[in-house]
């Protein structure tokens, strides 16, 4: 969705870093609701998307799905689906494109997925 009159900017993506994208609108309005609730975690994610998506450091926040949940088809490709822990109920589940260094966002928020509960 083209940005418009009111709309934050998006930062560049970084040269040598992956690029992050959104897979849905729904992913898009997600985000957006976590940068306003959780902006310095939602910053962190950020960066952790773009420099480090598939080598976590915090196992506990950053880790791969399982189960039904481990893989995503995402423009006729299936991908691995991991999950980063912005806080406590925020989630942002996301598959690493490695062949293109794009990072699909599949979904965000600032509460638990309702497909887990």
């Amino acid at each position: 969705m083209p940005a418009k009159r009111g709309d934050r900017v998006a930062p560049p993506g970084r040269p040598g870093h992956w690029e992050t994208r959104f897979a849905t609108s729904e992913a898009a309005k997600g985000w957006e609701e976590l940068c306003q609730s959780a902006r310095s975690n939602t910053w962190e994610a950020w960066v952790v998307l773009t420099e480090r998506p598939i080598t976590p450091e915090n196992p506990a926040r950053q880790h791969r799905l399982k189960g039904g949940y481990a893989t995503r088809e995402v423009r006729g490709r299936m991908l691995v689906q991991w999950q980063y822990e912005v806080t406590a109920g925020g989630r942002i589940w996301y598959c690493p494109d490695q062949e293109n260094r794009i990072v699909w966002v599949m979904a965000a928020g600032t509460g638990h997925p309702k497909a887990t509960e």
